[in-house]
């Protein structure tokens, strides 16, 4: 368990410097085709990124209890479920967070909130009914896993690298298109023109593959972090194998919260891209989990 732990913290950190490496480059990129030294379109794109994913740093965990149409929950509501989470925070060393129930037969769950003691879990009433304890166990394990390894504020400094890069290229592109540009060599200015608007094509693609794969490593991460805290890995490998064999789809399912789930919200048979997934596949987090035995 510690080694995949540190396994895929190492490996986060690895795409987070991949991440600000690709940045650096197109910076370095645009003052070559602006010839400006002062980098002042890079700093304005993350600036233009960090008030915009501030919003939703915020104010996202509201919003994404709201899209799914979740309930708070009180103690006396359903006491089983408040001390299974109870019990696991203070294993955890945790505050309590606030608990909501989705009324979905479904199995899934989902924690948000940007530090521990401001952080919410929303199970759904499928999970609460299908699961056995030790299953439902690690599925609230997984989820207060994901709060303990801050992979919320975490995901926000990737989504404002990420937006900083779609701004700088749409700039780049509207400039070239639009605007007029200076430029410090005009012998092979046609070839670095075609690479650079190449670059700014490929540049948001590009990250938003490598926001995935950080999204897919804090999700083995999250499975490793849960084992260490039940110290029963087949607790949430059967919970997966559940999840995975009854395709059942959220309700309320949306794609801008989908990410936040334990597993896809949408229908598990539909075949999506790996590069483009937010999840691991399902099949290799169970074997991991089994690895673990």
């Amino acid at each position: 368990m510690y080694k995949e732990i540190e396994s895929n913290k190492r490996n986060s950190i690895i795409l987070m410097m991949v991440f600000i490496a690709v940045l650096i480059t197109i910076g370095f990129g645009l003052d070559y085709f602006w010839g400006e030294g002062s980098y002042s379109i890079v700093w304005l794109a993350i600036i233009i990124s960090l008030f915009m994913t501030s919003i939703s740093y915020f104010q996202g965990d509201k919003i994404a209890l709201a899209s799914a149409g979740a309930k708070k929950m009180t103690k006396e509501e359903n006491t089983y479920v408040h001390r299974l989470v109870e019990n696991l925070c203070i294993t955890a060393g945790l505050p309590m967070p606030q608990i909501y129930i989705i009324e979905d037969p479904a199995i899934n769950a989902f924690a948000t909130g940007r530090e521990p003691k401001k952080s919410s879990i929303a199970i759904t009433r499928g999970a609460i009914k299908k699961l056995e304890n030790e299953e439902l166990e690690g599925v609230i394990a997984h989820e207060l896993s994901h709060i303990k390894n801050y992979d919320i504020r975490f995901m926000t400094v990737v989504a404002v690298l990420v937006g900083s890069i779609v701004l700088i290229s749409d700039i780049f592109i509207r400039s070239q298109i639009f605007g007029s540009r200076r430029r410090k060599n005009s012998k092979g200015g046609s070839l670095f023109l075609i690479i650079g608007v190449i670059l700014a094509i490929l540049s948001p693609i590009i990250m938003e593959i490598i926001k995935l794969a950080i999204s897919r490593k804090r999700e083995y991460l999250a499975d490793a972090s849960a084992s260490l805290l039940t110290r029963y890995p087949q607790g949430l490998a059967s919970a997966l194998e559940k999840i995975k064999n009854e395709n059942l789809k959220l309700i309320k399912s949306s794609k801008a919260i989908a990410p936040l789930f334990i597993s896809s919200p949408f229908n598990k048979k539909s075949k999506k891209n790996f590069w483009f997934s937010t999840h691991p596949p399902i099949e290799n987090r169970i074997a991991k989990l089994k690895g673990m035995l």
